[in-house]
């Protein structure tokens, strides 16, 4: 048989193509570039500028899209609005985590030196020499550019090689923090090891899918499940492990142990980054995955996704309640999440198509909002300067009398993340649980809902320290507040967006309405 050469479309992919070719360039201004200040600013500028740009290429062909979307490449992508909207709601997410990469709150929140052991002469020369791993630029923008390429691919290899090209310069960047560096490394060593099982389970899981349907096209595995009579032992196999792949990057139960120790040990910036765009990336690729090709075994299936959903947001909520660390108090609320967004996925029914882009935004936007508010509340430092982030809970008892705007902003989106009426969360868990009793799910919903009430207590209890607690005596002599520009934008547009979206909703639903068609890539 000879050869034929792939057609691609390359124009459908100038978003992807400008997000990671500013990556390479900016591997290259590490090498050319000398001055770290210097560096940091061409870096900084760069990544906000290709990301700005391949938002405006997303929404310039959304508005030009003819039909239900454009192949990109036979069996391998597809550009469609579903593709687009994750797209976007990729991108914003990555403008606002590189403002935070930038800001120089108590000096930085990544190391002077990668390389360096901590508490070594090597990273105190490199910190009293002004030096900077501005690196955390380019692989941000390899991640969001693998994220991206995610949401589009229809093919269960190719699927992988994006997996890999995003997750790892994430396990790179989670042992870069500046403070805490054996925690940070604890972390990314945790994270990396996850990650690798899991990628195994992954691939194992397409080699049995290719073995049972000698296909990896997501159209064509799809076509194939529905001519085979029976559920075939190898199939349903292989699917479960594909399914069970994406969800570790979601963070659901039992799949979840590397988000508390990552999100504690990671640079507050890259935590806020992950949290948000990780989770979006990873439910892209599950809605076309069991929507396109393992939609004929949704009756097989649906024990897992019952079931996962239901132990995450039980464990989440209830691990949750008793954490007196405030990132780790967010993480198994991410974990909580991940089960409220396995909710929607419960009947496949086409209203999830909607429900899920809309859900993981305003998720998203309060996640970056609610770490970046982390990184201003800090501890002071033993020379009188500014400390590591004061995480522990009880050192915010008061903070609504010494910083109203921060205190503010901070309990809105924690109400958002209970669900609370007038904010995104609330519209975000209504359109999720709405697909849910579509598919006829309404038990799922219920407990959904219980668990939903019970974790409005941990972030009520939060609420309840910063306003009506008193700081305890010299508390304004250990915590600093931090006035960082850059944050405080992060900060204030996240919270005025969860606010727009949860007051006027109807725009953005109807945009992701229009996405809610998947164009069929057979190859």
């Amino acid at each position: 048989m000879n050869f034929v050469t792939p057609t691609i479309d390359w124009a459908a992919l100038t978003p992807i193509i400008i997000v990671l070719g500013a990556a390479a360039v900016g591997i290259l201004i590490e090498a050319f570039v000398k001055s770290p200040a210097t560096r940091r600013t061409v870096q900084l500028g760069l990544a906000v500028v290709a990301l700005a740009a391949a938002l405006g290429v997303v929404i310039a062909q959304w508005a030009t899209l003819e039909g239900a979307g454009t192949v990109a490449m036979a069996g391998m992508l597809t550009v469609d609005r579903q593709a687009l909207a994750w797209m976007s709601i990729l991108l914003v997410f990555g403008i606002l985590a590189m403002l935070l990469f930038a800001s120089r709150d108590g000096g930085g929140a990544f190391t002077e030196l990668g390389a360096s052991t901590p508490g070594s002469l090597e990273e105190k020369l490199a910190r009293r020499a002004g030096l900077a791993v501005t690196e955390v630029y380019p692989l941000a923008l390899f991640a969001v550019g693998g994220m991206m390429l995610f949401t589009c691919v229809t093919d269960l290899v190719f699927l992988f090689v994006a997996l890999e090209v995003f997750s790892l310069p994430l396990y790179i960047m989670v042992a870069l923090s500046r403070r805490r560096r054996f925690l940070s490394h604890e972390a990314a060593l945790k994270y990396f090891l996850l990650g690798a099982f899991s990628s195994a389970i992954f691939i194992f899981g397409v080699a049995l899918v290719y073995g049972a349907t000698t296909v990896t096209n997501l159209d064509m595995i799809g076509r194939g499940a529905t001519m085979i009579a029976d559920a075939d032992p190898i199939l349903l196999a292989g699917a479960v492990m594909v399914v069970v792949g994406l969800m570790f990057k979601i963070g659901a139960v039992p799949f979840h142990s590397w988000v508390p120790d990552a999100y504690q040990g990671a640079p507050t910036p890259l935590t806020a980054f992950m949290g948000a765009a990780t989770k979006a990336a990873a439910t892209a690729a599950l809605v076309r995955v069991m929507f396109v090709a393992f939609a004929p075994l949704e009756w097989e299936l649906s024990w897992l996704i019952w079931a996962v959903a239901i132990a995450s947001m039980v464990l989440g909520t209830v691990v949750a309640l008793v954490q007196t660390d405030i990132k780790r108090m967010l993480a198994y609320s991410a974990v909580a999440h991940a089960g409220f967004i396995l909710v929607a996925f419960a009947g496949l029914e086409g209203e999830a198509l909607t429900a899920l882009p809309f859900y993981l935004l305003a998720y998203g936007l309060g996640t970056i909002g609610a770490f970046a508010v982390v990184s201003q509340v800090r501890e002071r430092a033993e020379d009188g300067g500014v400390g590591a982030e004061a995480v522990r809970l009880g050192q915010w008892a008061g903070l609504g009398k010494r910083s109203p705007l921060l205190a503010g902003s901070m309990a809105l989106f924690l109400l958002s993340f209970a669900g609370i009426p007038l904010t995104a969360g609330f519209i975000g868990k209504f359109e999720a649980f709405s697909a849910a009793v579509a598919g006829g799910a309404w038990v799922l919903v219920l407990i959904a809902v219980l668990a939903s009430a019970v974790a409005a207590f941990f972030y009520v209890r939060l609420i309840v320290l910063m306003f009506f607690t008193d700081a305890p005596e010299g508390a304004e002599e250990v915590i600093a507040i931090e006035d960082s520009a850059l944050t405080r934008t992060v900060i204030y547009v996240t919270a005025v967006a969860i606010l727009i979206l949860g007051i006027l909703p109807a725009g953005v639903l109807d945009l992701f309405a229009d996405a809610s068609v998947l164009l069929v890539n057979a190859g």
